[in-house]
């Protein structure tokens, strides 16, 4: 995957491979050693079932190493990104 600033992510819609709209990205959890993005911060579609995914307040977290590609939309593997 080609490299992206951060600031270019933000507000970016999260979508699955199978067309899912998860929601939108928010925030980033970042290694600070490595500076490798851990997880995505996202708000939740209101139509997204949250329940199979890791939580944090009123956003689910995203690992960004089920991310398949970065374009007008961030898309990810469901099914990496599912806890269940």
């Amino acid at each position: 995957m080609s490299k992206e600033f951060a600031k270019n992510l933000f507000n970016k819609q999260v979508m699955a491979t199978d067309g899912t709209e998860i929601g939108t990205l928010s925030n980033v959890v970042v290694e600070i050693k490595g500076g490798n993005i851990i997880d995505m911060v996202v708000a939740p579609n209101v139509n997204l079932d949250p329940s199979r995914y890791r939580k944090a307040d009123n956003f689910i977290l995203i690992p960004f190493d089920s991310v398949s590609a970065i374009k007008d939309y961030i898309i990810i593997d469901k099914m990496k990104a599912k806890i269940n």
